[in-house]
Formats: C-alpha cells, sequence, structure tokens
C-alpha cells in the first residue's frame, strides 16, 4: 500500500479503488488503519481502537447528512481496524488559503464557519479542526476529513473548543491573516448556528484566556 500520511493514531495509505473493493470499480480510496500503541494493554488497545474506528466512521456519515461535505465510507472493518473512504481530489485548505485574494478568502473562510456551526447544530464536534483537515475541492466545496478525535457532544464546553482550536491552527499556520480569516468564519458561524452562537463565541474566548489548553486525548488519562 502507498503510505500518504504517517499519524500518532493512524495511517493513511491511498490505494485503486479495484484492488481494494472491486475490480470493476475505478478511481481511488483511503484507508486510515489505525495503528497498535504498544504502551497501552493490549485488551485495552484493542478496545479503544475498535471503539474509535466505528464512531469515526459513524461521524463522517451523521456530518454528511448534517450538509457537511465528507469522504463517502465504502467499509469498516473493526478486527483490523480500518476504515476505507473515498478519495476526494483537491487541495488542503491550509495549502491555499494564504494565497487567495481577499474577498475568495473570506467567501472560503465564511463557508467554513458555516459548516463547523452545522457540525455543532447536529450535536458534532470535530476535535481537529485546522486547515489540514479540510480539502477544497475544483467544484469550491469544502470537505471535512480526519474524525478521529470528534465526539457527539452538544455542550458549550465542547463547540467552544471546537472553535478555539480553529483559531490555534489559523495563528500557528496563517499569521498575517489570522484576524482577517477568523472574523470571516464566526460571520458563517453566526450565519448559520443562529440564536446562541454569541455564546459559543464568546466560550471560545474565554478557552482562550484560561492558558494552556489541554487536548483531550490527555483529559482522559488524568
Amino acid at each position: 500500500m502507498a503510505l500518504i500520511k504517517k499519524g500518532a493514531e493512524a495511517n493513511l495509505y491511498l490505494e485503486p479503488f479495484a484492488s481494494v473493493l472491486h475490480r470493476a470499480g475505478e478511481g481511488k480510496v483511503v484507508i486510515k488503519h489505525r495503528i497498535r500503541k504498544r504502551y497501552r494493554i493490549s485488551e485495552i488497545d484493542g478496545h479503544l481502537r475498535e471503539s474509535r474506528t466505528a464512531l469515526e466512521s459513524k461521524l463522517f456519515a451523521d456530518a454528511k447528512r448534517a450538509g457537511v461535505p465528507t469522504p463517502l465510507v465504502y467499509e469498516v472493518d473493526r478486527v483490523d481496524m480500518r476504515i476505507v473512504m473515498e478519495f476526494v481530489d483537491g487541495r488542503q485548505v491550509k495549502l491555499v488559503l494564504d494565497k487567495l485574494k481577499p474577498k475568495a478568502r473570506r467567501k472560503l473562510c465564511e463557508l467554513i464557519g458555516r459548516q463547523v456551526a452545522r457540525l455543532h447544530r447536529a450535536g458534532i464536534v470535530h476535535g481537529d479542526l485546522t486547515t489540514s483537515n479540510m480539502i477544497l475541492t475544483r467544484e469550491d466545496k469544502v470537505y471535512f476529513v480526519d474524525f478521529g478525535l470528534g465526539e457527539y457532544n452538544p455542550s458549550l464546553e465542547a463547540r467552544g473548543v471546537d472553535l478555539h482550536l480553529l483559531r490555534r491552527a489559523l495563528q500557528s499556520i496563517h499569521f498575517r491573516i489570522t484576524d482577517e480569516a477568523y472574523r470571516a468564519v464566526l460571520s458563517g458561524y453566526r450565519r448559520e448556528f443562529g440564536r446562541g452562537a454569541e455564546e459559543v463565541i464568546k466560550r471560545a474566548e474565554e478557552i482562550g484566556r484560561r492558558g494552556r489548553y489541554v487536548p483531550k486525548e490527555e483529559r482522559a488519562w488524568h
């Protein structure tokens, strides 16, 4: 298999559709394989990987129902801990955002904000909202990928953390346009989320003032 990304929790591979699913198929698929953590007890590791694999595949489907483009999931293997999904042909938003003209950049960020709001209204938080996990297609659709840290959580705190993480990603990767981009994200978020949006935005600001943010995967072990 052709490794395209090696991550802390999983590896991504790109393969022909025909070699993985059906010989009559065309195009490519992405295989996400959750890797074993040798520092964890085997039974616990297996349970965690299986539950995260099943949860992520469900999050993909429910996000799509909420109106957020996500890859189609073709197969979920809860033995080998793999998700076989559609290959989305496009570019990471990370690679294009800074190069866009202001009007196009604002439009893209507003779209991202609307899609985050759709997730939140559906009770979903992405957990890793960075421009690396957003794919812009030729049709100007933005696909959200990698729900590996996602969860069903409609709480104000969880939604605020999601927005806070997105702002941190903008500050880290797109520091020259952070304020402009985040304002546009919030504009789209307000429009789509409606009543209650200001509460989430204020909570995100509060989280940012608290100091060091502890990621969900670290909090789980305390």
